[in-house]
């Protein structure tokens, strides 16, 4: 099989096991370490991932609904979760989950809809960065609400819009990586 190696195939190879492979041992190294400040940082790193980032880039390389829908079902995952884990420390569950949920949908579907399947950068950081914004004036309104969380301190604001917002500048060179390799793989067919 190696010895008929073309010119595509090691790039193939590298892109298509090699560094998904990393990722995902990366992933389950953070997961498996217990330290503080490294639990302190897996919950907005997944946050960031699951309800930010994912229903962002679908609805920029697809559409408002994929974007939507994404956001929905990764949301409502994201919620069970972490509502696992709240219950289980604090024996009680809180509003603000349905705050993260119905973020990722609005962000999703934001995203797709502003971009509305452009391919030029400028519009995709525009979607994704209101699509964020507007993720984290949902979560903060939400928050509001929340016997846990209580009021809302300038940490918290940021807390919330910091992440939204880089996803919203850093999700559209993905989406528009993932749209021109798409492109330029539809030509070589």
């Amino acid at each position: 099989m190696f010895h008929n190696l073309k010119k595509g195939t090691v790039k193939e190879l590298l892109f298509g096991i090699v560094v998904p492979s990393l990722v995902a041992f990366l992933i389950i190294a953070v997961g498996m370490v217990s330290t503080p400040s490294l639990i302190g940082l897996k919950y907005p790193l997944l946050e960031a991932i699951v309800i930010v980032g994912v229903p962002m880039l679908i609805g920029l390389i697809w559409n408002q609904w994929a974007g939507g829908a994404s956001g929905f079902l990764l949301g409502s995952l994201y919620a069970l979760y972490y509502s696992d884990q709240l219950y289980a420390s604090q024996g009680r569950a809180d509003i603000s989950l349905l705050g993260n949920l119905v973020s990722a949908m609005l962000i999703g579907y934001i995203a797709g809809a502003l971009s509305n399947r452009s391919t030029s950068y400028r519009r995709m950081l525009t979607a994704g960065v209101i699509a964020g914004i507007m993720g984290a004036l949902i979560v903060i309104f939400v928050g509001l609400f929340s016997p846990i969380l209580g009021e809302t301190s300038m940490s918290g604001v940021l807390l919330a819009f910091l992440p939204r917002v880089l996803a919203g500048v850093i999700v559209p060179f993905i989406a528009r990586a993932f749209l021109r390799h798409g492109a330029s793989e539809n030509k070589h067919i």
